[in-house]
């Protein structure tokens, strides 16, 4: 009589939290980032996908952090989140915020560095002006976009929540001169990379090798090919000699969706 082999137990494996559109599966950059991290450093993971309006009570549910309070102290819960159980499966880590989640992962997985020793302050410099300044011209035209493309669960839910600081889906501003102020920004950047041309290949940001600075970016391109591919990507990959399709096409081998 053969005797029958007991189950192999199911190895542990991060869990990424994401939001979906209806065009495309993942499209939100600050989870793009964490999306590029995890498939550069090959950790295995798999996706939960959480609409707008479930994702306080999901994330509630699962005890994660709030990413960040409110100036009256009420949390606010937002995605990317991570559990990771892999390190300790009775007691796994729950990270919120897209930044803590890269720090944590770099940290715990070192090998295949996102920071390449002594990058760290300079990376986020870049990290916050990809944030802060360039990303900022492109809420009037991504936001109405992108609002459109969600499923009608969350469009609704964000009509509702709009006037607890929620942006409303209307540009104020006529579209060519909105993506005259982007191309700009694009403009300054490629100046920027340009210094690396000799020392690097001027479109990386570390020179020659891929490093979370440059997937902060692509995330952004990223959001604008998924939900403006014709009149967003369209534009966006002419620009500069083709430099951001020359980035894309550097991160494409770390896109994969789990």
């Amino acid at each position: 009589m053969s005797r029958r082999s007991a189950p192999r137990p199911t190895p542990a494996t991060i869990t990424l939290y994401d939001s979906p559109g209806t065009g495309s599966q993942t499209w939100v950059p600050n989870i793009w980032r964490i999306r590029f991290i995890l498939n550069y450093k090959r950790l295995p993971y798999r996706t939960v996908w959480v609409e707008f309006p479930d994702v306080e009570a999901t994330l509630r549910s699962i005890s994660a952090p709030p990413s960040s309070r409110r100036a009256d102290g009420r949390a606010v819960y937002t995605l990317p989140v991570i559990v990771d159980p892999t390190r300790n499966a009775q007691a796994p880590q729950i990270l919120s915020n897209t930044n803590t989640i890269a720090e944590y992962l770099e940290a715990c997985y070192p090998a295949r560095p996102v920071f390449p020793e002594g990058s760290r302050a300079l990376q986020t410099l870049f990290v916050h002006h990809i944030q802060d300044v360039l990303a900022k011209p492109l809420l009037p035209i991504m936001v109405p976009i992108t609002h459109h493309q969600l499923p009608e669960r969350t469009q609704s839910h964000f009509h509702g929540t709009s006037r607890a600081g929620t942006p409303m889906p209307v540009s104020s501003h006529p579209r060519e001169h909105a993506w005259q102020l982007v191309k700009e920004k694009f403009d300054f950047l490629a100046l920027v990379l340009d210094k690396n041309v000799g020392d690097g290949d001027g479109i990386v940001a570390q020179g020659h090798h891929l490093s979370y600075a440059d997937f902060a970016l692509c995330s952004v391109l990223l959001w604008i090919e998924q939900m403006a591919p014709h009149d967003g990507w369209a534009r966006v990959r002419e620009w500069n000699g083709g430099r951001w399709t020359k980035l894309r096409q550097k991160c494409q081998d770390y896109m994969d969706v789990f």
